[in-house]
């Protein structure tokens, strides 16, 4: 089993910037693709990014290019994700997840987080 526990969320204005980590513990040589995804209320949860193992292919839901960067540091076992340009609509918790497979894809994560509020207020 692999435990993730994401930290850093919290009240932010908009234009400015926050750095989620998420810590895994457990087996987690059994970890490829490391993710992120958020859920506003009353919405579904939707994909924010994904890293491959190395960290050295990435990918990004629209909404979030150009402002969101995720990045892996495997001797910490840590994923980040750094938030610039927040923007209101970015209001959501956010999860991390982990997959026993490789691919960025925003589908078929075996492990999650416990979510960590973000609020961008305008």
């Amino acid at each position: 089993q692999v435990q993730l526990v994401e930290s850093g969320g919290g009240l932010v204005q908009a234009g400015g910037s926050l750095r989620l980590s998420c810590a895994a513990s457990g087996r987690t040589f059994s970890i490829q693709t490391m993710g992120w995804f958020r859920q506003a209320p009353g919405k579904e949860r939707e994909f924010v990014a994904a890293s491959s193992r190395s960290g050295g292919d990435t990918r990004y839901a629209d909404s979030v290019k150009g402002r969101f960067t995720i990045s892996r540091d495997n001797a910490k076992n840590t994923v980040y994700l750094q938030m610039n340009s927040l923007k209101p609509e970015d209001t959501a918790v956010y999860y991390c997840a982990a997959r026993r497979f490789g691919g960025l894809t925003a589908y078929g994560y075996d492990y999650w987080g416990q979510g960590t509020q973000v609020t961008v207020s305008s």
